[in-house]
């Protein structure tokens, strides 16, 4: 059986995305590590690159078959290691299905604006997008009333003009369920599917 790692920023991802693997990929096993300091170094402007490489070795030192990084914020050091950037699927998809058109980018957290703009740009130079901060949702997740904090960034995003919304964090995914008749896009399902069917190593 081959093995899926993921390297984590939040504990709250373990269930998400083991769930999803045994949904999507019942033929893998999963394994997970958390370091919620990578985010928390980021978000304070710190360099993480050596730590978040650190943490990859030591997870592919566990003998799993590909390693995602399901952390926006941190990707770009991820994907310079050589592992799956848990957001590129999705970008990829968001461009694709945007067709030249507006892309909304709904974030909690300031430092996932820039990594994932970049992203999207690096998929499509021309990319229209528009910018959705919804900071003043994350002090519901730190506190852990993720209800309130899905309602909160739905709330933002119900009149936002655009043919695509993406949630540019994992823990942003339930939103789309809220969001009906909106084509919404978010990250982890991307990601598994990517990581279990590209041969990626």
């Amino acid at each position: 059986m081959s093995t899926i790692g993921f390297l984590h920023t939040a504990e709250v991802h373990v269930g998400t995305f083991g769930d999803l693997v045994a949904e999507v990929a019942p033929g893998w096993s999963d394994r997970h590590l958390v370091d919620p300091s990578l985010l928390a170094d980021a978000r304070a402007g710190l360099p993480v690159e050596e730590r978040v490489r650190a943490r990859l070795a030591e997870l592919a030192g566990t003998g799993v078959d590909v390693i995602v990084c399901t952390c926006s914020t941190i990707g770009p050091e991820a994907e310079r290691a050589g592992v799956v950037r848990g957001d590129r699927p999705m970008a990829r998809a968001a461009v694709e299905a945007a067709g030249g058109g507006r892309i909304a980018v709904a974030f909690s957290v300031a430092s996932t604006m820039e990594p994932t703009t970049a992203l999207l740009r690096d998929e499509d130079p021309a990319a229209e997008l528009v910018l959705v901060p919804c900071l003043e949702a994350w002090p519901f997740f730190e506190a852990g009333d993720l209800d309130r904090y899905h309602e909160v960034v739905a709330d933002r995003l119900r009149e936002v003009d655009a043919e695509v919304i993406v949630l540019a964090q994992p823990s942003l995914a339930p939103v789309a369920e809220l969001l009906p008749g909106r084509l919404v896009l978010s990250s982890p399902r991307a990601a598994v599917l990517a990581a279990t069917t590209s041969g990626v190593r």
